[in-house]
C-alpha cells in the first residue's frame, strides 16, 4: 500500500548499481513532473525499466522512495562541498565554494527544487516523513559544520558563530531564496542572491 497517512517505513534494502541509479531518477523526473500524489509505483517501475515487484522489495512504500531520492541528492552535494572546502587555501576559496553549491542549486528546475518541499509538506501529516527529513536535516548540516570547523582551525576562515549555527544559517538562506523562485517565478532573483552571498560572507570572515 502506498498511503502517505497510514504507511510505516521499512528499512531500505541494499539496492547498488544501475538498477538502483534508474529508480532514484525515475522517481524524481516523475515527481518534477506529475508531483507526488500523481507519481506511482506502475510509473517509475516502466520509466527505470524493472519491475513493480521490485520497487516494492527495495523501497517498500513510495515515501520510502522519495526520501531515498532526496537523500541520494543531499549525499552528492554535502560531498562536492566537502571536497571543494577541503581543497580550499584561503577564505575567499571557502566563499567561491559555497556561492558555487549556492547557485547550482538557484539553477535547477524549479519543479527539480519542488520536490524537496512537497516532502516536507507531506512530512507534516505523516510522522514517518518527518522523523526522516529530520534525521537528513540534521546529518547534512552537521556534514557542513564540520568541514567550516576544519577550516576555521585551519585558519582559512574567521567563524561569526558557532559552526553549527553558521551551517544552519547558511541552510536557511538558501532555503529561502529556493521557495521564493518557487513562488515567483519570473522574479529575477539576482539581486537577491547578490545579498544572500554577501551574508553568508559576513559570518565566514
Amino acid at each position: 500500500m502506498e498511503s502517505a497517512t497510514s504507511a510505516q517505513l521499512e528499512p531500505v534494502r541494499e539496492l547498488a548499481g544501475d538498477k538502483a541509479t534508474r529508480i532514484v531518477e525515475a522517481m524524481r523526473t516523475s515527481v518534477a513532473t506529475r508531483g507526488i500524489a500523481g507519481s506511482t509505483f506502475d510509473q517509475v517501475a516502466r520509466a527505470a525499466g524493472v519491475s513493480r515487484g521490485l520497487l516494492h522489495y527495495y523501497f517498500g512504500t513510495k515515501e520510502r522512495l522519495l526520501v531515498e531520492v532526496v537523500r541520494r541528492e543531499c549525499d552528492v552535494r554535502i560531498e562536492q562541498l566537502e571536497l571543494q572546502i577541503a581543497s580550499a587555501t584561503s577564505a575567499e576559496d571557502v566563499v567561491a565554494a559555497l556561492v558555487e553549491s549556492f547557485d547550482e542549486f538557484l539553477r535547477e528546475p524549479p519543479a527539480e527544487v519542488a520536490i524537496f518541499y512537497e516532502l516536507m509538506t507531506l512530512a507534516q501529516r505523516t510522522e514517518d516523513i518527518a522523523s526522516e527529513l529530520a534525521e537528513l536535516g540534521r546529518r547534512t548540516r552537521s556534514h557542513l559544520a564540520q568541514a567550516l570547523r576544519r577550516a576555521d582551525e585551519a585558519g582559512m576562515l574567521e567563524l561569526g558563530a558557532d559552526p553549527d549555527v553558521v551551517a544552519t544559517f547558511l541552510f536557511a538562506l538558501a532555503d529561502g531564496v529556493a521557495v521564493r523562485r518557487l513562488s515567483e517565478p519570473e522574479l529575477d532573483i539576482g539581486p537577491t542572491s547578490e545579498l544572500v552571498v554577501a551574508a553568508g560572507r559576513a559570518v565566514l570572515t
